[in-house]
């Protein structure tokens, strides 16, 4: 019986835990020192007042848009970090410009 061991390159003597903890320890700290820019609420509240206007509640408005539920009452509430794709979506749906108004 033979055996045969295969030697990835670069990977003998590395201590995987290790780099894994380094890399989640440099990610904390780009978390904790980035801060992204948020949907503002004004833009919330646009897009609320224009699916009330509809007549659609945040379910009807996502599924008109091809987006889970939960998109919407992120934007709605100004916890979304602004996508020009989906903003699109939902200005063409609600016929309302929500770019443009200043995000905080």
């Amino acid at each position: 019986m033979t055996l045969c061991f295969v030697l990835r390159s670069g990977s003998a003597g590395q201590n995987k835990q290790h780099t894994i903890t380094k890399n989640t320890a440099k990610l904390d700290r780009e978390t904790e020192e980035l801060h992204h820019e948020r949907v503002s609420l004004t833009v919330g509240k646009l897009i609320q007042q224009g699916r009330q206007g509809l007549g659609i509640n945040q379910k009807e408005l996502a599924t008109r848009i091809s987006e889970k539920p939960q998109v919407i009452a992120d934007y709605e509430c100004g916890k979304a970090i602004p996508n020009n794709q989906v903003l699109g979506k939902i200005e063409r749906v609600l016929d309302r410009q929500t770019r443009g108004v200043r995000m905080s």
